[in-house]
């Protein structure tokens, strides 16, 4: 009984281990990002200025992450409320913390949606809508960034005669491509996918990686997920009208609100700001970011936001915008959702060490 403690103990102790490294990956990558900045961009200058702390400054900046943050979870929740389920609204707003977290520390800026529906099946949602509700959730902030960019791409000036953008034009088409095909198989061609899936299935079977029973059993939990799934994205469409509405306004207003923060930085710091440009350059920075290898995007996103902003902002501005930037919308968030992670981490513990004090009571072993 001691081993098994220990085990489980070791186990649980093993998350808490890679998120820390997630967390320093990420780190020395939002470093080298800034570093880039600073010596190709910022010609080696940097220095801090006290306007960031008026009185003035500080009150809007809490606004407006009270707006990001609240938009953020209301999103989800109008989602799910289109689904049909209800989670109380302080579930979702931790949950709004620990996806910021866990969208931070893994690879591709959309990452995070397996923490979402493991912290939503904690609390009763089922698999196939959790994940359906986390998709949805991505599909309209997806929606909004595809349809604006290739505007901005097009008729923006500040975009206008840069290398990069050659490129982000081709990955805009493949990538709408890519992403229309799979939502119109998983819509209307569900059994394509539960084919695909089944022969994967099969196949790590023959190679033994599972046996018979795992096998039948992951399978059966395959096809009725992905069929939940299906159904789930046809409640959303027949759900209730001013719940779909309330869900792509609060999206609409989070994005919005989250490509506003530089626009504040820089009223505060006295330039002129052209409120509509800002907007425009968020929404092709942010779509980049969908392709970036590194956790959260870390790195890339600096080194693009520096790229499109370095002739708007002086010198000595650039990378203190950059990194105000980055800590009141990702640092922020993430500090705040590694320790709201850490508590739910410690109650799955907490509630596996009294399982396995019941279960002790009950046999009458000593776990010691």
């Amino acid at each position: 009984m001691a081993g098994q403690q220990s085990s489980n103990e070791h186990t649980s102790a093993t998350p808490g281990r890679r998120l820390v490294l997630f967390s320093l990956l990420f780190l020395l990558l939002s470093a080298a990002g800034t570093w880039t900045i600073y010596s190709q961009f910022a010609e080696r200058n940097f220095s801090f200025d006290d306007r960031l702390l008026h009185p003035g400054f500080l009150a809007g900046a809490v606004v407006l992450l009270l707006i990001y943050f609240l938009s953020d979870g209301l999103r989800l929740y109008y989602t799910l409320r289109a689904l049909g389920h209800r989670v109380p609204f302080r579930d979702m707003f931790r949950l709004v913390f620990i996806n910021i977290f866990f969208s931070n520390v893994t690879p591709m800026a959309t990452g995070g949606g397996v923490a979402q529906i493991w912290y939503l099946r904690r609390h009763g949602v089922r698999l196939g809508t959790a994940t359906a509700a986390t998709t949805l959730r991505t599909v309209l902030a997806v929606a909004f960034i595809f349809t604006v960019t290739p505007a901005c791409l097009i008729w923006m000036d500040a975009l206008q005669g840069r290398a990069i953008i050659g490129r982000i034009a081709e990955l805009l088409a493949v990538f709408i491509v890519l992403y229309l095909g799979f939502f119109a198989v998983v819509l209307w061609r569900t059994h394509w996918l539960i084919m695909l899936l089944t022969g994967l299935l099969q196949a790590v079977r023959r190679a033994r990686l599972i046996g018979p029973a795992r096998h039948k059993r992951w399978q059966f939990r395959m096809k009725r997920e992905m069929t939940r799934f299906s159904r789930a994205f046809t409640v959303y469409r027949r759900g209730p009208r001013r719940y779909i509405a309330l869900s792509i306004l609060f999206t609409l207003l989070f994005l919005v609100s989250l490509f506003s923060f530089p626009a504040l930085l820089m009223q505060a710091l006295g330039y002129d700001v052209d409120y509509l440009m800002v907007l425009g350059l968020l929404f092709v920075t942010t779509f980049v970011m969908y392709f970036a290898p590194t956790p959260g995007a870390s790195g890339i996103s600096e080194g693009v936001f520096g790229t499109f902003f370095s002739p708007i902002l002086g010198p000595g501005h650039l990378v203190l915008v950059t990194v105000a930037w980055r800590f009141l919308t990702i640092y922020l968030g993430m500090i705040v959702g590694l320790v709201m992670t850490q508590v739910e981490l410690s109650g799955d513990r907490r509630q596996k060490r009294e399982a396995l004090t019941r279960q002790v009571a009950r046999t009458g072993d000593d776990p010691t």
